[in-house]
């Protein structure tokens, strides 16, 4: 394929697509990119979608491709660990890895992709065009249609040679892969019973932060929680995760601004206290849900890719869903370094080393979900932090939890991480539970005693075919 001879249109200018467009035009492709919404360099369009986001080193290690790794660390806030906060007001910090030069990062959705837009621009190769809908797409004939949001006017575009769909969990190019029935498609799409609704701590009058700033708050409740990160400008975007229909109170309960105090005075006192905006925002702001959607193929021949979420939505609760997508485009770029011979043969090439691992991390953030809500406060849960604590800080070259391996190994796939990393997790829990380890034993004794337990577990695994 010869690059600079190609006409690549891109559907969605959100974070990947809008990282796409760089890395393609940067290789000399011809890219233009139709986005629905208006620019968000010009209007505010953040009402329903997070504010802030985890970043980390998957993500990182996208932004070196393009070269950007510097620029994107000056709007970065680091957070060292989770904040736990108990029904008291009580905080206990629990960090995210036992090496500290390993953290995760919040950063504004808003700013990372007006300057991933700007970089896009300023290739004379590469065109974004704004409020332009794309309704559907004919992916034998690699065309597609988009309806202009001012004139209300079809455009055709039929100059493409290849339509790469970076338009989200609503893809206007999945939706017509399942309705063409013209291959095998497979797709499925699972909402948990829970949404969310964001909301915030404003900063103090002086633009201080209200509460810690490098962590990640949790208030864990074990069938719903609060979460909150830090913004630039002295706030916190929070986000609330709640049942619609079960418990006490539950989305569809919460419909005054009585029980909605009521609610946060009972379970979040200490939130309630530095959220004197708390009413306002959870009216004004709406309630959206939370799914996981996996699909295959990805591509049609050599003329149409699905990639970031548009091929694999996943929930929130890993904080990879940004670097999923960010990793997306390392893995195409390098299926581009291997020079196929055609389009289909590159989209093959990409999507066999990559459909395993986005599984895999949707099946984490789900895992997750419940680790959040709920096991974080465990006793047994903490016992098992501590000695993986302990386990990277002493061994911080042989040992790494799962969630190291996932956030802090870039060189590593989502699914070796997802392998390892649950036999770890049964292999000190288990040994917890029998009374075999525990935190007050030598360290040593315990890295071996893991490491042992773990090895048979994989190979256990591995012979039940598991892997």
């Amino acid at each position: 394929m010869k690059e600079k001879q190609q006409n690549i249109v891109i559907i969605g200018a959100g974070l990947c697509g809008s990282l796409l467009a760089l890395r393609l035009g940067q290789r000399g492709y011809n890219v233009t990119v139709y986005e629905m919404r208006p620019d968000l360099r010009t209007v505010d369009i953040s009402a329903g979608r997070s504010i802030n986001l985890a970043f980390s080193d998957r993500g990182n290690k996208a932004m070196q491709l393009v070269g950007l790794d510097n620029q994107v660390k000056a709007l970065c806030i680091p957070m060292h660990g989770r904040m736990i906060h108990d029904a008291k007001g009580n905080t206990f910090q629990s960090n995210y890895s036992g090496r500290d030069h390993e953290y995760i990062n919040s950063i504004s959705r808003g700013d990372l992709n007006a300057l991933l837009l700007d970089e896009a621009e300023k290739h004379e190769n590469v065109t974004i065009q704004f409020n332009k809908k794309c309704t559907s797409v004919d992916f034998k004939t690699t065309t597609a249609i988009f309806k202009e949001y001012h004139t209300k006017k079809d455009i055709v575009v039929t100059n493409a040679d290849v339509i790469i769909a970076t338009d989200g969990a609503g893809s206007a190019l999945r939706k017509s892969y399942y309705l063409g029935k013209s291959f095998l498609f497979s797709f499925s799409q699972n909402y948990l019973s829970h949404g969310y609704k964001e909301l915030s701590i404003l900063p103090e009058d002086n633009g201080g932060y209200k509460i810690n700033k490098n962590a990640l708050h949790i208030w864990p409740r074990g069938s719903f929680m609060l979460i909150a990160l830090p913004n630039l400008d002295g706030s916190f975007t929070v986000t609330l995760f709640l049942s619609y229909a079960e418990g006490v109170y539950n989305f569809n309960n919460l419909t005054n601004e009585n029980i909605v105090l009521e609610f946060f005075q009972k379970e979040f006192p200490d939130a309630l206290a530095v959220m004197p905006n708390l009413v306002s925002d959870f009216f004004e702001n709406p309630t959206a849900p939370l799914g996981t959607i996996k699909c295959s193929p990805w591509h049609y021949k050599g003329n149409t890719l699905l990639m970031g979420d548009a091929a694999h939505a996943i929930v929130p609760f890993y904080g990879q869903g940004m670097n999923a997508s960010f990793e997306d485009v390392v893995e195409f770029d390098a299926a581009l370094d291997k020079q196929l011979n055609t389009w289909e043969d590159t989209f093959k090439a990409y999507e066999s080393c990559r459909k395993l691992d986005t599984d895999a991390i949707a099946d984490l953030a789900i895992d997750n979900f419940h680790e959040m809500k709920d096991h974080v406060a465990n006793p047994i849960f903490q016992e098992k932090r501590k000695i993986e604590m302990a386990l990277e800080k002493t061994f911080p070259d042989a040992y790494a939890s799962k969630y190291s391996l996932v956030t802090f190994n870039e060189n590593i796939g989502y699914r070796e991480a997802m392998l390892r990393g649950r036999a770890q997790d049964k292999a000190i829990l288990n040994m917890i539970s029998d009374g075999v380890i525990s935190i007050s034993e030598d360290i040593n004794v315990i890295f071996e005693k893991v490491k042992k337990e773990t090895e048979a577990i994989l190979e256990d695994n591995k012979v039940a075919g598991l892997h």
